[in-house]
């Protein structure tokens, strides 16, 4: 397997942290469910983080920082996610400052950049309200514009780290005709504002990350000045919606974490507890459901690995992307983690019998990834909005436009092609009905055809991907061809079954990602990701979704799939496409001290 640098922070921040498992390491599993217990927010933590530098991975190089790709941001995200979720979303809330980096000033960038380097600062996001919920146009928070500034009243609810953060963005209405061009987003230094003309609300009790600085925030009166607006007046909402489309991709990176933790934790179990003569993993049926959990893993690795390396290749697709992205791999990951659950048995309802009670934990903590930056049913609405001008230029596609569309693909999806700078200027509200993954099944499938040489592939492997591939084109080109006939649904009154067909998409999004990351990367992933089998089986898993009618797999797929999670359990790497190497078992830091960035020079 080649080395990819992009992965090195993530490398090199788990072999400081060491293995969550050994109680006395940072971020260990026995001391955040003590906090947990406690509902206590993670200060030392957090602090120990900035210390490694960390902060410094959320800043642009042009900056100062040293942010490159998302693909790296993703990785170490999950690394941070797989110890202990409140944790890695208090943290990450720094990723808020990619509005800042999209429309700031230079000066209003530059004083962010040194706030997060040198104060330790992070920031917050005050979108939402109490009686408005995601109708962010709907929003009562007021800012009236006066002279030298704005004066803002209102409340925004429920923000995480409403309470801790200095810096809030903060989304209120300038113009009072209303609409879309009446918002505007200001970046507050709350440091800087009459301390008596706002406050926040009490701590919010939640069933997860129960540690979490979950409250509001609220504004009587309060004096905001000229310098605090971000953007333009009445660009707020286009900023907002732009930024989720980075943060929505972002926050996936939370699931995977989580779900690496919970299937490793139940494999521990598995191979460990004896029942009736042998190992519960011997048994065929758990040994099964881990397997499919693993399966899911893999195809939501592609998902969002694609998805970080999109952004700098394809970003005005992203309204897209985006929405694919954070419906599909928190759902999935979600329902994969009930999933697995049944192999603890009741061990999966007692908080310290099992691991320090981590599967429990993560799995409270996870089920509110898919609520963050837009809920899944927000996200599948944004993709209905777009199912007809995606549906209309797939019919319209043309010979010349497929040399732009495979350069693309391959360096969206060769993890080897270097990313060009991201661009956040290039986001659009809209995809313009342009969605590169299906729009290149076709050729795709063309490139599997010329797989014919049997010392290429298994023979069996390649027909089984042919016959998948063509029953996800052909329900693609049913649905596209339904909605192109069908009557557009406006605004918020889309029926019970867009929202169905919105999922379908998803899945064949999905299935089509995994195979252009396979095609592109059968070289340099190593033997068990050349083979195939895992896709036949992951496309398996999502045709199902879509027909009863899938072609046969052979049974010893499922085992070739068994041994490389054994393998990569053993040799304690991430459940991953990209395996790379995590802390090991036996490894301990002195939890006291300080955690140092090391250089990075580890291996994939």
């Amino acid at each position: 397997m080649k080395s990819l640098k992009q992965y090195w922070v993530a490398e090199a921040l788990e072999r400081s942290l060491g293995n969550p498992f050994t109680p006395e390491n940072p971020l260990s599993f026995q001391h955040m469910a003590t906090l947990d217990e406690q509902e206590v927010f993670p200060e030392a933590e957090i602090k120990g983080l900035y210390d490694w530098g960390l902060q410094h991975y959320y800043i642009p190089t042009d900056c100062g920082g040293k942010f490159t790709s998302f693909e790296e941001f993703v990785a170490f995200v999950r690394v941070l996610s797989r110890r202990d979720l409140n944790t890695a979303i208090a943290f990450t809330t720094m990723f808020w400052s990619f509005l800042t980096w999209m429309a700031g000033t230079e000066t209003q960038k530059q004083q962010l950049a040194r706030f997060m380097q040198d104060d330790y600062g992070t920031m917050c996001l005050a979108y939402s309200e109490r009686e408005h919920g995601s109708d962010l146009v709907g929003g009562s928070l007021v800012g009236e514009k006066v002279p030298g500034g704005y004066r803002l009243t209102g409340e925004k609810w429920p923000i995480n780290r409403a309470t801790r953060s200095e810096i809030t963005f903060v989304l209120a209405r300038t113009d009072k005709a209303g609409g879309n061009r009446g918002l505007s987003l200001f970046m507050l230094d709350k440091r800087a504002l009459d301390p008596t003309s706002f406050g926040n609300n009490p701590k919010i009790k939640t069933h997860g990350i129960r540690g979490a600085d979950m409250s509001g925030i609220y504004f009587e009166d309060c004096f905001v000045p000229d310098e605090m607006l971000l953007g333009k007046e009445g660009q707020g909402l286009e900023l907002a919606l732009k930024g989720f489309q980075i943060t929505r991709a972002l926050c996936a990176a939370f699931s995977q974490g989580s779900a690496d933790t919970c299937l490793r934790t139940t494999l521990n179990f598995a191979l460990n507890r004896q029942l009736y003569g042998k190992t519960v993993w011997d048994m065929p049926h758990p040994r099964r459901v881990l397997v499919n959990g693993f399966l899911d893993i893999l195809a939501c690795d592609c998902v969002n690995i694609a998805a970080a390396r999109g952004f700098h290749v394809a970003p005005r697709q992203f309204s897209v992307w985006s929405a694919v992205d954070k419906y599909f791999v928190p759902v999935t990951l979600e329902k994969m983690q009930q999933d697995i659950s049944v192999v603890l048995g009741a061990r999966f309802y007692m908080r310290d019998e099992h691991d320090y009670g981590v599967f429990q934990k993560m799995l409270r903590d996870s089920s509110i990834i898919s609520v963050f930056d837009g809920s899944s049913v927000v996200n599948l609405h944004a993709l209905i909005l777009q199912r007809r001008q995606l549906a209309k230029a797939r019919s319209r596609r043309k010979p010349k436009d497929l040399v732009a569309l495979q350069a693309r693909l391959r360096n969206s999806f060769n993890l080897t092609t270097e990313l060009p700078t991201f661009d956040p200027s290039q986001l659009d509200l809209i995809a313009r009905g342009t969605d590169d993954v299906p729009q290149g099944l076709e050729s795709a499938l063309a490139t599997l055809e010329a797989l014919g040489n049997p010392l290429d592939i298994d023979e069996n492997v390649l027909d089984c991907l042919k016959q998948q591939y063509q029953q996800f084109l052909q329900v693609l080109d049913e649905q596209d061809e339904a909605i192109v006939d069908g009557a557009f649904e406006h605004g918020h009154d889309q029926s019970f079954e867009a929202f169905e067909e919105a999922k379908r998409y998803c899945y064949i999004h999905a299935a089509t990602t995994c195979l252009h990351m396979w095609l592109h990367n059968r070289s340099q992933l190593g033997d068990f990701f050349a083979q195939g089998k895992w896709l036949v089986l992951c496309a398996d898993r999502l045709l199902a979704q879509l027909t009863p009618e899938q072609p046969a797999i052979p049974l010893a797929y499922y085992e070739t799939v068994a041994e490389e999670l054994l393998r990569l359990h053993g040799a304690d790497k991430m459940l991953s496409i990209v395996p790379f190497q995590l802390a090991p078992r036996t490894s301990s830091v002195n939890a006291s001290a300080p955690i140092k960035s090391p250089a990075p020079i580890l291996q994939v």
